[in-house]
């Protein structure tokens, strides 16, 4: 159990890098910049819209808001750019 969480948050580390230096580069659209460093800022942010200790719905907002906003701007950034800075996260 401990070894997958630790699999986890290794993995999160590394898409976050990932999405750091898509926001980085210059082939990526302006609104998906956005997005994703609304939902990097989110992520990183010590307190929540919703705080967590409201009954299920404090947790929803970090359920849904994250991924949403990262799906939506993946989406928009080339699948090329994506795979490039994974490839320069990986080499480091």
């Amino acid at each position: 159990m401990f070894d997958k969480l630790k699999s986890v948050g290794r993995y999160l580390k590394q898409e976050i890098k990932v999405y750091q230096l898509v926001l980085k580069d210059s082939r990526t659209p302006k609104l998906a910049k956005y997005l994703l460093g609304l939902a990097v800022g989110y992520s990183l942010l010590p307190f929540d819209i919703i705080p967590d200790f409201i009954p299920v719905i404090g947790y929803l907002d970090d359920i849904i808001i994250l991924p949403t906003l990262v799906i939506i701007a993946l989406k928009m950034i080339s699948k090329e750019v994506v795979e490039d800075c994974r490839i320069r996260v990986n080499s480091t």
